[in-house]
Parts: structure tokens; sequence; C-alpha cells
């Protein structure tokens, strides 16, 4: 026995599948395609075993506007099998918190950013049950920070920029300008986005000359990552006392950066660089050598 409208309103799906396509078509005017065969499923979505599900960073934002649940995804590469996770991640956060849910995707891949940005239908193409507009942070709109100011004026967002533009043509420019800015936070801060920088750089060169940046600021040394740096810094002769090593540190970051710009550095201008143990000299043109054309204009106002 049916015992209430609720019940008959669906279950008359039940007894004629093939009615609901027709109500489609000729109530609601969709072009639904005509089934070859309608089969009915279990109606228990109840899951049994528990399936691990978790996103990689949630948080919740309380605005004047209301209260939104912030989903923060990081995405190396396209993955097919978002389409369903993230809609499903929004789905249950909504029926469990009763929040609107924001899914943000963060990638430092160009060809990853436009995939992820397009948007996930599911249903019927035209009539879309479930549309997911995933925001997307990534190299093609997240700000190129290469200015000491503009660095100094927000740290984490010039952070977001070293890890979204970490291998590309102004990195040594965004790099050294994040160097700077981090001598003006608090050093715990300083050292967590340390690390931050230290994992999202892929290129083998930034890296190097991320490291070699971070040897010249005074608290880095009090940091666990920095017994890396230190053990490599043996291995090329730092270990004849620390002030001559930041100078030898930064001797070799000038260097760096003109070799990793492409510049053709003369033998005359290698050992000018390497004989200098005046720091600030140094940092003046380890800033020239971010906007050199040649090796010769370092030293171009001595």
């Amino acid at each position: 026995m049916v015992g209430s409208s609720h019940e008959a309103l669906h279950r008359i799906f039940q007894k004629d599948p093939a009615l609901l396509t027709r109500a489609l078509q000729r109530v609601l005017h969709v072009p639904f395609p005509e089934p070859r065969e309608i089969a009915a499923l279990n109606v228990d979505l109840t899951e049994i075993e528990p399936i691990e599900r978790r996103v990689d960073t949630l948080l919740r934002a309380e605005t004047d506007e209301g209260t939104y649940l912030l989903v923060v995804e990081s995405q190396g590469k396209t993955d097919e099998r978002k389409r369903g996770s993230w809609s499903y991640y929004l789905s249950y956060l909504y029926e469990k918190y009763r929040c609107e849910p924001v899914l943000i995707v963060i990638t430092q891949s160009s060809a990853t950013a436009r995939w992820a940005s397009r948007p996930i239908r599911l249903g019927f193409p035209g009539w879309d049950s479930l549309t997911v507009r995933p925001l997307v942070l990534g190299p093609d709109n997240v700000p190129v920070i290469a200015d000491e100011r503009q660095a100094e004026g927000d740290v984490p967002l010039a952070v977001l920029s070293a890890m979204t533009h970490g291998r590309g043509p102004q990195a040594a420019a965004i790099l050294k300008s994040l160097a700077s800015a981090l001598r003006t936070i608090d050093p715990d801060s300083a050292a967590v986005f340390v690390q931050f920088i230290d994992s999202c750089l892929a290129d083998p060169q930034a890296k190097q000359m991320w490291r070699e940046l971070m040897t010249a600021i005074q608290y880095f040394w009090r940091h666990p990552l920095a017994e890396q740096v230190r053990e490599e810094g043996r291995e090329q002769g730092l270990e004849q006392g620390l002030e001559q090593g930041r100078a030898e540190a930064k001797a070799e970051m000038v260097l760096h950066i003109l070799e990793w710009r492409g510049i053709p550095v003369p033998d005359s201008v290698r050992e000018r660089v390497n004989a200098c143990t005046d720091l600030d000299r140094l940092e003046v043109w380890a800033q020239r050598a971010v906007r050199a054309t040649n090796a010769a204009e370092l030293f171009a106002e001595e």
C-alpha cells in the first residue's frame, strides 16, 4: 500500500519508468534521448564501509553577508576524477554545516589552471542538475611580485607569488624581493614561509638560488632546514666562519643570478665578485644582477 502523497509522487515512476522520460519530453520540453532500457536501482545511498575523503584545507569564513566554507585544493595536474570528488566535497559540506561552500583550486601549472577553471556540469547537457565552478589561482592570475616594497607590503602574497612563478623568467627578481621582505616579519613566521618556498621550487637552479639567499638571513640559521643548507655549505667551503661564509654565499648568489638569466660571466668579473668580502657591496651587486643586461653593469657606478 502507498501510504502518502510523498511515496505516490515518486513511486509512479517505479511502476512505469518510461513515464519519466515522456514527462521530461512533453511537459518540460527537455530533449532527453529515448532510452533503450530503464532499470530500477537500489535507493539506499548509505555507505556501509567508511570511505576516507579529505580536502586539502578547509576554512570557515564569517562575513557580514553570511558564513562560507572555503575549500582549498592544491592540484598538480589534470585529474578527471575530481569531477566527482569535488562535487561530493561541496555537497557533503553543505549538508553537514549548512553553510555555502566555495571551492578554490591552486596550481603552479597554467595548463592545469585552465583545466580546473572549466565548470563541472553533472546532468543532462543544457539542463545541469549540479554545476561546480572552481575559483582557480595559478601563474596566469597570481601577481608577479618582484619589487621589495610591494613584497614587504604583503609578505604572504609575495610567498604565493614565489610558489606559483618559481620556474618563470622573473623567478630571480621574485625570490630576491621576497628574501628582503622576510627580514621585516617575525622569524618564526618567516621560517615557515622559507619551508613553503623550498618545498615548491621545482627548478633546481631556483631552489639553489633560494637557499643561497637564505644563508644571508640571520634567523634562518636557527631553523631545522638550515642544517641541510649548512651541510651543503660545508662542502662548498663555507665552514671557514659564518661571516666569511655569508660573503662567499652572497658572491655565489650574484654569479648564479647572472648565469641563471643566461648572461655570460667573464673571468675578470667572476674573480672580482668572489674576492669581495663587503656584504653591503655584494648586496648592491645582487640587486643589479637581477636587472643587468651584461655582467659589467654590476660595477657601472663604481
